[in-house]
């Protein structure tokens, strides 16, 4: 009994995260910014990430997608991608469609040494399929969280892989 009343909420949970991610969509969210700008501001984060905006550049997330670890990584940022932004979260979400098919992973609160105690401005997972969604057109991946009680949502737009030559 227990445990379906935890299958339910985990889809209620999974629910409502694609359903905002949606009406943020449709209702023109900030969009997410990787590209070169030309009044100056860095477009490769301090870890040699890309860059994703969040809200009106309020704060930035720099997302290190490495490859050869299988490991998706987040920095939180201030503003003007310098000084790291620690959170009260256990973890943040990534939403992506893999087949077609929405998907939410979790990078789970990995402190760095100069986070305070119970905050974390880093966030990981190993997972070898998001970090190769990642990189995927068709998969559309968004980063979900909540700096200071306010929830951001961000398109995450990353050079596609070269496809292999025959």
């Amino acid at each position: 009994m227990y445990f379906k009343a935890i299958q339910k909420l985990d889809a209620l949970f999974l629910a409502s995260i694609c359903a905002v991610s949606f009406a943020a969509q449709a209702f023109g969210a900030p969009p997410a910014s990787v590209a070169p700008k030309p009044d100056g501001h860095a477009e490769v984060g301090p870890h040699k990430g890309t860059l994703i905006e969040l809200g009106e550049e309020e704060y930035h997330a720099e997302l290190v997608n490495d490859e050869k670890t299988h490991t998706a990584t987040i920095y939180l940022l201030d503003g003007e991608v310098k000084e790291n932004v620690p959170i009260e979260a256990k973890d943040i979400t990534i939403t992506l469609k893999h087949d077609g098919k929405p998907e939410s992973f979790k990078l789970k609160a990995v402190p760095q040494k100069t986070d305070p105690a119970g905050l974390s401005s880093m966030f990981s997972l190993k997972d070898r399929e998001l970090v190769h969604d990642l990189r995927r057109k068709t998969s559309e991946p968004r980063l979900l969280l909540k700096i200071k009680g306010k929830p951001y949502s961000a398109n995450i737009v990353l050079a596609p892989k070269p496809e292999p030559k025959d």
